[in-house]
């Protein structure tokens, strides 16, 4: 079954995080390549969902228009994330028209250098766009390669033919403990159970190991399921 969640920046401003109900948040923590655009809501964002045990994920809204440029916003984006856990993907957040403006293999590239970073240094890595974008402007290679998250409002399902495992279907939600509009989003993976078996994003990697076994007490037998927690 899908996740409903949601996703905020620093336009969402002052969120009473104890009155949100969500299944899931990503949050902005940052744009551009220079530690000074980290999202000044971004901290604030994070603790409230810790606090209130809203498993979250992040996004790096990119500038970037060379292969170079994208490597220093995954370096300032990752400064940004250190030491923080997150249950969902962090995302290359990439519709700016100057960008866009460069073609789809050069785009292709950016986007590239950028998410390989981030699973470099242990992330699991995603990326933002509309469908359209995706369309248009990314290779095959890098839709099948990593996490789509597909942008696409006011239809019953995106207009998008690739694989996604998270769909922003409206900017103009409502939730209480947000002052005015919101996006929401809808999940289809257990980003959770995969981030966490994987020892990503700030988690160990799950060390429990299952062994199916078969016991005879007086006389009766038990068929079960043993777990070793190392």
């Amino acid at each position: 079954m899908a996740k409903n969640g949601i996703d905020v920046s620093r336009w969402q401003g002052d969120i009473d995080w104890t009155k949100v109900r969500t299944d899931f948040c990503i949050m902005q923590a940052g744009f551009g390549k220079e530690i000074s655009q980290k999202d000044i809501c971004f901290e604030k964002n994070y603790s409230g969902c810790k606090a209130n045990r809203i498993p979250c994920g992040a996004y790096w809204f990119s500038y970037a228009v060379s292969e170079e440029e994208a490597k220093l916003e995954a370096r300032v984006c990752l400064e940004t994330i250190k030491g923080k856990q997150f249950e969902y993907p962090i995302y290359y957040d990439v519709e700016e028209q100057r960008t866009l403006k460069l073609g789809r293999e050069k785009v292709s590239a950016i986007i590239r250098t950028f998410l390989d970073e981030l699973e470099k240094a242990g992330y699991f890595a995603g990326l933002y766009m509309s469908a359209s974008y995706l369309r248009d402007f990314v290779t095959d290679e890098i839709k099948e390669r990593y996490a789509v998250w597909v942008a696409h409002y006011g239809v019953s399902r995106p207009d998008y033919s690739g694989i996604y495992g998270m769909w922003q279907k409206s900017n103009t939600g409502s939730l209480a403990g947000i002052s005015g509009n919101v996006d929401l989003d809808e999940c289809y993976a257990d980003y959770p159970g995969i981030i966490k078996a994987a020892g990503l994003n700030g988690f160990s990697a799950d060390q429990t190991v299952r062994k199916n076994v078969t016991l005879t007490i007086d006389g009766k037998t038990y068929i079960g399921t043993l777990e070793l927690v190392r």
